[in-house]
C-alpha cells in the first residue's frame, strides 16, 4: 500500500455550510445570522472591534489622551566644567573628538558645558553651547571658548513668506 492508496479518515471531510439558499436547508432566510440587532447588520458591530465591551466604557476611552513628542527637539550633551578639569591636560584643545575620546560624550551627539565645579586650567573649548557662566570661568582661567557653527539648512526664515499671486473674480478683472 503506498500514501496515496490511503483511505480518508472519517469526519475528516466535512460538508461546507451553504447559507442563504432556501428555507429547506436550514440555513435560509437569515443565513444564520438572527433577527435584527448589531450582529446581524453588515459591517457586524461588537464581536469584531477590539474596542468594544459590551457597551461599558471602552479601556482606551477611559485612560487620559497622551501628548506628543516634538520633532524639532534637539538633545543636548552635558559636560560640566570639573569634567573638563580632570579629563583633559592644560592648554587642550577641548572638541567634539576629543570628549569621545575622553569618554564624556557619545558618537554624535551634541556639546553644552556648563559652569558647575572650578577650572585651573586654560582650556581650547569648542562646543555647540555653553552657559554664561561657564563661558566666564573657561575665561578667567586663560582659556578661550567657540561656538561650533550650526550648518546652513534649507529653513526659511519667517519674514522670507512666499508671496501669493492676485485672486481674480470670475470677470477676469481685478
Amino acid at each position: 500500500m503506498k500514501i496515496h492508496q490511503l483511505p480518508a479518515d472519517p469526519g475528516r471531510q466535512q460538508k461546507i455550510k451553504r447559507v442563504g439558499r432556501g428555507e429547506g436547508s436550514g440555513h435560509g432566510k437569515t443565513s444564520g445570522y438572527g433577527h435584527k440587532g448589531s450582529q446581524a447588520r453588515s459591517g457586524r458591530g461588537k464581536g469584531y472591534n477590539a474596542v468594544f465591551e459590551g457597551g461599558q466604557m471602552p479601556l482606551v476611552r477611559r485612560l487620559p489622551k497622551g501628548g506628543f513628542k516634538n520633532p524639532f527637539r534637539v538633545e543636548y550633551r552635558v559636560v560640566n566644567l570639573d569634567d573638563l578639569e580632570r579629563a583633559f591636560e592644560k592648554n587642550a584643545t577641548v572638541d567634539a573628538e576629543g570628549l569621545k575620546k575622553a569618554g564624556l560624550i557619545g558618537k554624535a551627539d551634541r556639546v553644552k558645558i556648563l559652569g558647575n565645579g572650578e577650572l585651573t586650567k586654560a582650556l581650547k573649548v569648542t562646543a555647540h553651547k555653553a552657559s554664561a557662566s561657564a563661558v566666564e570661568k573657561i575665561e578667567k582661567a586663560g582659556g578661550t571658548f567657540a561656538v561650533i557653527a550650526k550648518p546652513e539648512g534649507k529653513k526659511k526664515d519667517a519674514g522670507e513668506k512666499k508671496k501669493a499671486a492676485p485672486k481674480k473674480n470670475k470677470t477676469g478683472t481685478k
